[in-house]
């Protein structure tokens, strides 16, 4: 009986890395200080994401670690530069555990060797660019030029990419650009496609196999 490997999630929001994976066959487990009644993964637990890796993180085939990134993104100046820095924390706890991983997190952060993706690589309508920092090897993609982004707060047109940033106004066209259906708007603007884990985790199964 083959039974489908298991990947931790930390600081898992709403769950959209975690669709991702289920998607190419992981059970994940996701973990975050807040609860989370949308989450779309297999299992959740309320707790602090580094002090659960560190107790737990050997347990598990896979771990995925998306740390706030409030402290990278271009907005930081806007909302103050007092937001942890703790990729830092998360990579060297991550290694110790043995175990294969992703950080994901905006561009800015100081990740290692990254790879980015945008949504416009899977046929998205949102641009959405995030960098994965991945202990296996991933293929590098060109990414297909960006067309014209609608103006937040204004309905798209078509043919528009949305911005999903900040406030979402318009949930119904931000759910169908990032390909979630299940999230509040604030949990929309927090996380990522789930085609991109799916992407990121068809390259950890071979690794995993």
């Amino acid at each position: 009986m083959t039974t489908c490997p298991r990947l931790l999630d930390l600081f898992c929001g709403a769950g959209g890395a975690a669709r991702g994976y289920q998607m190419v066959g992981f059970h994940v487990t996701g973990i975050d200080n807040r609860p989370m009644p949308r989450y779309a993964g297999d299992v959740f637990i309320q707790a602090d994401a580094l002090d659960y890796a560190a107790e737990h993180g050997h347990e598990y085939d896979a771990i995925h670690a998306s740390p706030p990134c409030q402290r990278y993104s271009r907005t930081k100046v806007l909302n103050s530069n007092s937001h942890p820095d703790l990729i830092g924390r998360v990579r060297e706890l991550l290694s110790v555990t043995g175990r294969h991983y992703v950080i994901e997190n905006v561009p800015g952060a100081p990740l290692t060797n990254p790879v980015t993706l945008v949504g416009t690589l899977f046929g998205l309508m949102t641009k959405r660019a995030r960098l994965f920092e991945c202990s296996f090897p991933v293929d590098f993609v060109l990414a297909p030029p960006i067309g014209k982004q609608t103006k937040m707060g204004r309905p798209p047109k078509p043919g528009e990419y949305i911005p999903v940033v900040g406030h979402v106004i318009n949930i119904a066209a931000c759910r169908a650009a990032m390909g979630i259906d299940w999230m509040t708007g604030d949990e929309l603007s927090q996380a990522i496609p789930p085609a991109y884990t799916a992407y990121i985790g068809a390259h950890l199964l071979k690794v995993l196999a």
